[in-house]
């Protein structure tokens, strides 16, 4: 059993606070108000905290490709965050939004796969 694998369900439990934070700065009622999300005042602790675990994130999926029972999701992973980061970095405010979401969405079903995955090598 490899224990990268037991990190599985803190990142799909950040991954959700993440689509709960996204919202929140980018959601419907933030574009409405045609509001710039630079300007609503991230706290420093959360945006330390957001960005340190944003890098462990990284890390540990960089690290799950040596795991052989992991690698193909962890490659999935890599690439859907590095899409969504591209994608989001050349589109409108209006559509941070849906990118977020979709990417989102996967990397959760990802990491409900690689619990589950976790889960049975108990």
């Amino acid at each position: 059993m490899n224990a990268l694998l037991l990190l599985a369900p803190l990142f799909l439990g950040f991954e959700c606070w993440q689509l709960v934070m996204g919202e929140r700065y980018l959601g419907i009622k933030q574009i409405a108000r045609n509001a710039d999300p630079r300007t609503l005042g991230l706290g420093e602790f959360t945006a330390f905290c957001w960005t340190a675990l944003l890098f462990a994130y990284w890390a540990w999926m960089l690290l799950l490709l040596a795991t052989p029972a992991a690698r193909l999701p962890a490659l999935v992973l890599l690439a859907v965050s590095a899409t969504g980061y591209a994608l989001r970095r050349n589109v409108g405010l209006k559509w941070i939004l849906v990118v977020l979401t979709i990417e989102g969405a996967v990397r959760v079903g990802l990491l409900v796969s690689l619990t589950v995955i976790a889960w049975r090598r108990l």
